[in-house]
């Protein structure tokens, strides 16, 4: 009996248990997408493939097992490599599989024709071409294996163009089975009664808890372990929720205090590079003690010496250190010096957004805009959020009580990644959790990066609500006065300011050009509507354009090149 190589990719993705493929068909890989179908994958086809790569690495995030991208040759290849850099980079699981021009052609300048798997190998854990049809099962257990195995990855597979619709008898075929859940190591006991020795003789400890931890699903034992020793966290961004936002422990308004004056902190599949300040002075304690627990031994040590080093699965590892302190019975006293400093932090830093929440001068400001959203989305959503001001403000200003249930830019820094993310997660939450809505915040800039794939969400019919924080720019923006004196002053590639964009755009017509639900917004109350009518509505996608001032930051000193003078 014959089989083609779409099949046979197809089959092995099935046998590996891949539930969702997002891509854009062509030449030479449309067979692959039909016969996935077929076999029961889900395939979502998308308006880009940066954004269908991005899709796929957030249902690896989501579920563990990596979403696959199919993509075409050559363009369509390259147009990955952003996904697969911010997979690799955020360590998720995720499996790239693109077409290649046919094997006689090489070197004679086929259509699209370009060294795939070489490009790929600065950006995957692996990347590879079958060599025979026979093996493709085998090379695909591989990749699905290796993305899961370790700390987590992306890994392309090459299929030559003449391979998707080669017929080969089935009998030949090198089938594999399932691969194994990923092993669970746990660290040398040595280091972990080190570690709990460090932290109990801690006057300041911190526990930082990272997307890694959200990726072991550690959510249960971080939580013990917080509970049980009374340590003060901080989350980094994807890592909120683990614990939840208001749990009392909870630093995070805070943040630089607990940084800078901690003398002993414990990094749970966190890393120590430019989000958390690479553990250095004057941002830290020159001599702060740093227990690091992570899956990859590579991290450990990286920017500062470690007092401990705990290299295991955070679940297990956390376990681990709960049953040292089971053991030892010692809790960190709530009443402590430290604690206070850090209340009294909370308590200024929440009244200062408090403040600038209840202004009620128009145009709003983010704070303004944010605490309505967060009155009125459900508490379970899950929340994409990407942009500068708006991923930052956004940041603090809305809670998470649930772990894995905040996307964002992340440790790449990725703008794009919102429309894609919001798409897999709102597939994933289809499948897994009916009911959990995804509440998409961009920036105005950030929805521009894949704004199309508002039609891919009409037509999958996923009741995704966007919600673009629209100040006319990139950081700041001007209001339709100044843009209209500034484009009669010359030539606005010389005169407009490059963080500008057009003012008022109304990408609210995006969405009912599609026939989903667009509200334009410029008052509390057009926001509040707008907002009730999008959550109370759980069959139709929807965009609210909320017109903020165009000159809201966080605190000028951030971007003292974009204060008003300078425009």
């Amino acid at each position: 009996e014959a089989v083609s190589g779409a099949q046979l990719i197809a089959q092995a993705l099935r046998a590996q248990n891949i539930e969702y493929m997002f891509g854009i068909v062509g030449i030479p890989i449309t067979e692959i997408a039909i016969a996935a179908q077929a076999v029961g994958i889900k395939y979502v086809g998308m308006r880009n493939e940066q954004a269908a790569c991005y899709a796929a690495s957030a249902v690896g995030y989501l579920t563990g097992r990596p979403g696959v991208c199919l993509v075409v040759s050559g363009p369509g290849f390259l147009h990955t490599l952003g996904g697969m850099a911010n997979a690799t980079i955020n360590c998720w699981p995720l499996i790239v599989i693109g077409g290649s021009s046919d094997r006689n052609q090489e070197t004679m300048g086929a259509f699209q024709e370009f060294p795939q798997v070489e490009a790929g190998r600065l950006y995957n854990k692996l990347s590879v071409r079958p060599s025979s049809l026979e093996v493709i099962p085998a090379v695909i257990e591989k990749a699905v294996r290796t993305s899961m195995y370790g700390r987590p990855g992306s890994c392309y597979i090459d299929i030559p163009g003449d391979f998707v619709n080669l017929q080969v008898n089935k009998s030949s075929v090198k089938y594999v089975e399932c691969c194994l859940p990923p092993p669970i190591s746990m660290a040398e006991h040595s280091a972990v009664s080190k570690a709990a020795s460090v932290i109990a003789l801690s006057k300041q400890p911190l526990l930082i808890i990272g997307k890694g931890a959200a990726y072991s699903h550690a959510e249960n034992n971080i939580r013990k372990l917080v509970d049980l020793c009374g340590l003060p966290f901080l989350p980094t961004p994807m890592a909120k929720g683990v614990v939840p936002d208001n749990h009392p422990n909870c630093v995070a308004a805070a943040r630089s205090t607990a940084l800078q004056h901690a003398d002993v902190i414990i990094l749970l599949g966190a890393r120590l590079n430019w989000i958390l300040h690479f553990g250095l002075p004057p941002r830290y304690q020159q001599d702060v003690k740093v227990i690091q627990i992570d899956i990859c031994a590579d991290e450990l040590g990286n920017n500062v010496r470690p007092a401990a080093t705990l290299l295991g699965d955070i679940n297990a590892v956390t376990e681990q250190l709960l049953e040292e302190f089971n053991k030892r019975s010692w809790k960190y006293p709530s009443n402590s010096e430290w604690w206070q400093k850090l209340r009294e932090k909370i308590k200024n830093n929440e009244e200062r957004s408090k403040g600038l929440a209840l202004q009620k001068s128009l145009p709003m400001n983010y704070y303004t805009v944010f605490h309505h959203i967060r009155e009125l989305i459900p508490k379970d959503c899950i929340l994409v959020s990407e942009g500068a001001n708006t991923m930052d403000i956004g940041r603090t200003m809305l809670p998470n009580f649930y772990p894995r249930q905040r996307l964002d830019a992340g440790t790449f820094g990725t703008m794009g990644v919102g429309l894609g993310f919001a798409i897999a997660a709102a597939m994933v939450a289809r499948d897994h959790t009916p009911g959990r809505r995804v509440v998409c915040i961009e920036g105005d800039s950030a929805f521009g990066f894949s704004g199309m794939e508002v039609e891919t969400i009409c037509r999958y019919n996923l009741p995704i609500l966007i919600i673009v924080v629209n100040n006319n720019g990139i950081y700041t923006g001007l209001d339709a006065n100044s843009w209209e004196q500034m484009v009669k002053f010359g030539d606005p590639t010389t005169c407009v300011p490059p963080v500008s964009l057009l003012p008022n755009a109304h990408y609210e017509k995006i969405m009912s050009a599609f026939g989903g639900k667009g509200y334009f917004v410029k008052t509390p109350e057009e926001l509040q509507n707008a907002l009730k009518a999008s959550v109370t509505d759980k069959q139709t996608p929807s965009l609210i354009n909320v017109m903020i001032d165009p000159q809201s930051e966080r605190k000028k000193q951030e971007f003292p090149w974009l204060t008003r003078s300078n425009l």
